[in-house]
């Protein structure tokens, strides 16, 4: 992927945003999408080879499109300034975590994996089975590659109080406050350039694995005590 043509699109996106400069620069962006589509497969295909849980993916499908959704927001602007992918198995309706990252247009690299605005019902099991089996919540945030990268959750939108039917004293309360069970790391690397970009994200990935196969249990752990 060619970083420093996709740092000049978003970046001329950020400040022109609007469908005259987007149609005008169309040929522009074609190129930088498919770019991005076989970067997006080549970290696909490296994550599975670590990862043979994941199910198939077509990258094309984990890529999210470039145009945002106005209808319910007060920013008008028609187009995201980052590219961005899923590396999920679609198939699953969001039941399962995955993978994301994207590049935007001040050249972070935002890199994390989990599952992000579940449905109330997944989010209930999940919260259900770290109360009922706290220690392998806590053998998962002890191992070294996840600790190391991540460092744990991201806090982002947690609740203030317990949710009903917990307690303040339940163990990892602040795990089970959550609304997503998400962890990220960001990198510049406009001023840190990659020598492999896929590589470097398929590493990080694999440090987010611990993660991923504690939360395919936990998500199918509905009735256990």
């Amino acid at each position: 992927m060619h970083l420093k043509a996709l740092f000049e699109f978003l970046s001329g996106l950020e400040q022109n945003n609007n469908r005259p400069w987007f149609a005008w620069n169309k040929p522009a962006y074609d190129v930088l999408r498919e770019e991005f589509e076989h970067l997006v497969a080549d970290v696909t295909a490296r994550v599975q080879k670590f990862d043979r849980a994941l199910g198939p993916v077509d990258p094309k499908k984990a890529m999210f499109r470039i145009y945002r959704d106005t209808r319910f927001s007060k920013d008008r602007t028609p187009y995201k300034t980052h590219f961005s992918a899923a590396i999920r198995d679609r198939s699953k309706r969001g039941l399962e975590p995955g993978y994301y990252f994207h590049i935007d247009h001040q050249g972070m690299l935002l890199i994390g994996g989990g599952i992000y605005r579940p449905e109330s019902e997944i989010l209930k099991r999940i919260r259900q089975y770290i109360a009922a089996k706290p220690e392998t919540l806590a053998r998962m945030l002890r191992n070294p590659r996840f600790k190391k990268t991540y460092g744990g959750f991201t806090e982002e939108d947690a609740l203030t109080r317990p949710p009903k039917g917990f307690s303040a004293d339940t163990p990892h309360i602040d795990a089970i406050k959550l609304r997503h069970l998400f962890a990220m790391v960001e990198v510049n690397v406009k001023r840190h350039p990659p020598k492999d970009l896929a590589g470097d994200l398929a590493d990080d990935f694999r440090d987010l694995l611990p993660l991923m196969e504690w939360l395919r249990i936990a998500t199918a752990a509905e009735g256990r005590k």
